[in-house]
């Protein structure tokens, strides 16, 4: 039996394809668990949620911002974006059913015997452990049996851009989706930021990684996620393991396998420059 992680699908289908036979990925034995962004940009986004629907216990992902923005549109809360190669998804007989399971993601998942914890973007610089369970957990409630339509509906903002645990209703669930599918860089002080998509070493200097500040859960669990491409080849602190290595951006899938920690890498399939 091994456990896998694998960075954002994005619609790359034929790449998870390839990483899933090289590493002789066994549903009946093996555990495969992703960072979220299962959908958008790539061509082949109803068969990647498809195929992780389709491995039941074997396969768990988390819920990436694309994921919830698909959401959206298929509750006519956003429209799709025209760079978004999705239509297939709003044809598929399935759809429903998708859209069902999709909603029904948690956000983070948690292993306390193997001392891991994954999410999409990362865990705020001001949570312990349980504190992101629990702030997790919030907002899965709505997501899953709540008034989800207008959480979907509010949760395009940047603000609050700081954790207080006095924040209540939309913005402390805002602020929560924030941290868990958006979050890249914070300010000295946790401050959210969410304009700056570059590379850590091009960043203004008054901004850091969310992993670089001072937070002892970042040294006491091991924290996997994806959402921010630029991360390619930038050394992490140990303990943090970033694994979208931007395949939609020509680049290359990657998958971790946990017993070993040896990585695993496709490169990118076509060329999926009209992301750009």
């Amino acid at each position: 039996m091994a456990t896998y992680f694998v960075g954002d699908l994005q619609g790359c289908y034929d790449e998870l394809q390839r990483l899933l036979e090289k590493v002789q990925f066994d549903p009946t034995q093996d555990l495969l668990y992703l960072v979220g962004d299962l959908v958008a940009r790539g061509d082949k986004s109803l068969e990647c949620l498809r195929l992780v629907k389709s491995l039941g216990k074997s396969a768990q992902t988390v819920l990436g911002n694309h994921d919830l923005h698909l959401l959206t549109t298929a509750f006519g809360i956003k429209k799709v974006k025209s760079r978004d190669r999705v239509d297939a998804i709003f044809h598929a007989e399935d759809f429903e059913e998708l859209i069902h399971w999709l909603r029904h993601q948690p956000l983070l998942v948690y292993n306390a015997k193997q001392n891991w914890v994954m999410t999409h973007a990362g865990i705020s610089p001001d949570w312990d452990i349980n504190t992101a369970q629990a702030c997790a957990k919030e907002v899965e409630n709505v997501l899953q049996q709540g008034d989800y339509c207008h959480l979907l509906s509010q949760m395009y903002d940047s603000r609050p851009d700081l954790w207080s645990a006095d924040l209540t209703g939309i913005e402390r669930l805002r602020y929560i989706i924030n941290v868990f599918t958006r979050m890249r860089f914070c300010y000295r002080d946790h401050r959210l930021d969410f304009d700056c998509k570059s590379p850590v070493d091009k960043a203004p200097e008054e901004l850091t990684p969310w992993f670089n500040l001072s937070n002892p859960l970042y040294k006491q669990v091991d924290i996997i996620f994806g959402h921010w491409a630029s991360l390619v080849d930038t050394p992490t602190p140990h303990h943090i393991y970033a694994l979208d290595t931007g395949c939609v951006w020509n680049n290359r899938m990657t998958m971790l396998r946990w017993e070993d920690k040896q990585y695993f890498s496709q490169p990118a399939l076509k060329d999926y420059a009209f992301n750009g």
